[in-house]
């Protein structure tokens, strides 16, 4: 890793002081989740390359695998630690290492102060740069969970706490105990519902939002067509807006994004990515890939500026093109803004 050719400027999350690549690198589909995991050794050369390229921020979590990707993003960045901010999470429990994603929620004290000493050995590191709850536990006070990641950061295991996720009201009284440096959502030109009153909020306490899936599970990049269909092991085959139907529907949204892209010598991909960094200053998204070109066109989108016409361009274009199919099923939907 020579670490040169850095092509990806910097974001401030937030008014928290934790600075990192405008463009992060989301790891969970290198273990598990979209099909076929990537090869160990590759994936770790995938994650040396994001570094000399510039990637600063890599986001993982207990649950993806579970365990097995905090295991191999550790690995792989063990070389170059001090280089590089590593978010992780906690808040679920899992029946067996080889069982589901998870098994059912806990955020109980107890649980975080086991699960970041678990992360830490697996991250073969001494902090957690980022560490968010990675959904809300409704049996456990937001004020308790809160509390103890800041006995964890003034233990210096954590240096920020994060939310996912979580409502408006929730993140209010969690930053009043322990302030919140970032809440990750998923947001991108086809998940836009936090525009109304998730983002006020974090504008007014200064939180930094990091948008997960803002390729849209990969659906932005234009690669998919009516007839593409999953593999029963991969996280979108059960997914409404992936249906075949929905897929078939949503293509309208593709077209948008190609004629945009040819107009402006870019991908799909590149478009929505650049749309995602023109919203706001404080927002960080992180794609996930296991391909090295899919790496290097994301983080091109990091030069790709968009004017505010252009913005209002896309805006008026999607503003015409209703998303097909809801993002979650019912049971995973129950999960989020609480």
């Amino acid at each position: 890793m020579s670490g040169s050719g850095h092509i990806v400027q910097k974001r401030k999350l937030g008014k928290s002081g934790l600075e990192v690549s405008a463009i992060g690198f989301g790891c969970m589909g290198m273990t598990s989740s979209y099909g076929q995991p990537g090869e160990r050794r590759e994936m770790i050369a995938l994650l040396h390359r994001a570094v000399d390229l510039g990637v600063t921020f890599f986001d993982t979590a207990e649950a993806y695998g579970p365990f097995v990707n905090e295991e191999l993003v550790g690995e792989g960045l063990a070389p170059v630690r001090d280089q590089v901010v590593i978010a992780t999470k906690f808040g679920f429990t899992f029946e067996s290492d080889t069982g589901p994603m998870w098994a059912g929620l806990d955020s109980r004290p107890e649980h975080i102060r086991a699960v970041a000493e678990a992360s830490l050995r697996r991250l073969r590191t001494d902090r957690i740069d980022l560490f968010y709850q990675h959904r809300v536990d409704p049996n456990v006070p937001i004020e308790d969970v809160a509390g103890t990641v800041g006995e964890l950061i003034l233990a210096g295991k954590v240096l920020h706490f994060g939310m996912s996720e979580a409502a408006v009201g929730t993140i209010r009284r969690a930053h009043a105990v322990q302030p919140v440096a970032a809440l990750q959502n998923e947001y991108s030109l086809w998940e836009r519902v936090h525009e109304r009153e998730v983002f006020p909020a974090l504008e007014e306490l200064g939180i930094g939002l990091v948008a997960y899936s803002p390729l849209g599970r990969g659906f932005l990049t234009g690669a998919m067509a009516a007839g593409t269909r999953f593999d029963s092991k991969d996280f979108r085959s059960g997914l409404p807006r992936f249906a075949p139907d929905a897929i078939a529907a949503n293509q309208a949204l593709i077209e948008v994004l190609r004629g945009l892209a040819t107009a402006k010598g870019a991908t799909p991909a590149q478009i929505a990515l650049a749309w995602l960094l023109a919203q706001k200053p404080w927002i960080v998204p992180i794609p996930g890939t296991t391909k090295l070109a899919r790496l290097e066109e994301n983080l091109g989108a990091a030069a790709l500026t968009l004017t505010p016409a252009d913005v209002s361009e896309i805006n008026a274009a999607l503003a015409r093109v209703p998303v097909e199919g809801a993002r979650y099923p019912e049971y995973l939907q129950q999960l989020t803004n609480r």
